[in-house]
């Protein structure tokens, strides 16, 4: 089957179990949708999962919602994106609004309290299972750039802005060095 004729209903429900089963954020997310759409329905590749992703991280606002919204583009077009976005915010929404209803009446509770602090673990743990799929495919000097980075941030006091700009240009720098190279051996 084309992805033109996957249904809309295949994609707003396999985001919407996405949204119900999902706590900690967007980041906590990633593994889900990557294993939804890659080795469940085989709908994107790995690699285009990953470009996607980076194309989510880089668009503003969260990237669960903004990963939704390129895999349902890329799978089924405007349709499909409102149907993956609609699936991963509906159960948000409802719990949110649940949650307020009766925010007086489990504020103080301990068995409410006990039960977010025990899931405390499980979020750390759903936000670095990502971050070490994805550093599998880096080279191995990329590493110590990370590293000098967030030691940068952390002990120097510098705008993880600043960072992010100066990566941003190392990879354009890459990019065009590689593709000059490639350019120089393809002319002769």
């Amino acid at each position: 089957m084309t992805s033109a004729m996957r249904p809309i209903a295949t994609l707003f429900w396999s985001f919407l179990k996405i949204g119900l089963f999902t706590f900690g954020g967007g980041y906590a997310m990633i593994p889900l949708i990557r294993r939804e759409v890659i080795d469940r329905r085989g709908w994107i590749a790995e690699r285009e999962f990953l470009d996607l992703l980076t194309l989510a991280q880089s668009a503003p606002g969260p990237i669960s919602l903004n990963t939704s919204v390129f895999v349902g583009y890329r799978v089924r077009g405007y349709a499909g994106a409102v149907a993956a976005i609609l699936g991963v915010v509906v159960p948000s929404l409802l719990i949110i609004l649940a949650i307020a209803l009766f925010f007086n009446d489990i504020r103080y509770n301990p068995v409410v309290d006990a039960a977010f602090k025990g899931m405390r673990p499980a979020v750390v743990a759903l936000i670095v299972v990502p971050v070490l799929s994805l550093a599998r495919g880096m080279h191995r000097a990329m590493y110590a750039v990370i590293l000098l980075s967030a030691l940068a941030v952390w002990y120097l006091g510098w705008s993880p802005i600043y960072i992010l700009l100066g990566a941003a240009a190392a990879g354009i720098a890459w990019e065009l060095a590689v593709a000059g190279r490639h350019g120089s051996k393809s002319g002769k």
